[in-house]
């Protein structure tokens, strides 16, 4: 009888390790950007300091786009959290775990979202309860 693998192998949670540290670099990049856009950080230009050129449609299209700017940013510093969280799992080897089944998440699951919890089975069952 095969034995059943509870965990992932040292040597496949490094592969993650380095998949979710990529993933982690590029987030943490994009989140900076965002938040410039929203800070106003960066620029240089006459666009502080010049509001007579500016119409009202150009005012509510640069706050529309702010806005748009700080709800990214918001989802993106949402995913560097549950990256890094996933980097704390690796560390206590707990990292692919379902936390509602116990069985391994499959590892093509994790290479596409490596932050995830749940295997796609368990989020059905709690879709189905309406949790998350």
């Amino acid at each position: 009888m095969a034995e059943i693998k509870t965990r992932y192998s040292d040597e496949e949670l490094a592969e993650f390790r380095v998949i979710i540290e990529d993933m982690l670099a590029k987030a943490k990049a994009e989140y900076n950007t965002l938040r410039d856009v929203v800070m106003h950080n960066g620029t240089n230009d006459i666009e502080d300091t010049s509001p007579s050129f500016k119409t009202v449609e150009d005012d509510g299209a640069n706050q529309l786009s702010k806005e748009e700017a700080s709800h990214m940013a918001q989802r993106q510093y949402k995913f560097i959290q549950n990256l890094e969280a996933a980097l704390g799992r690796i560390e206590n080897k707990t990292y692919g775990i379902c936390r509602v089944t116990g069985k391994l998440i499959p590892k093509e699951r994790l290479r596409l979202v490596p932050h995830a919890t749940l295997t796609v089975e368990a989020k059905e069952i709690l879709a189905r309860n309406g949790k998350n």
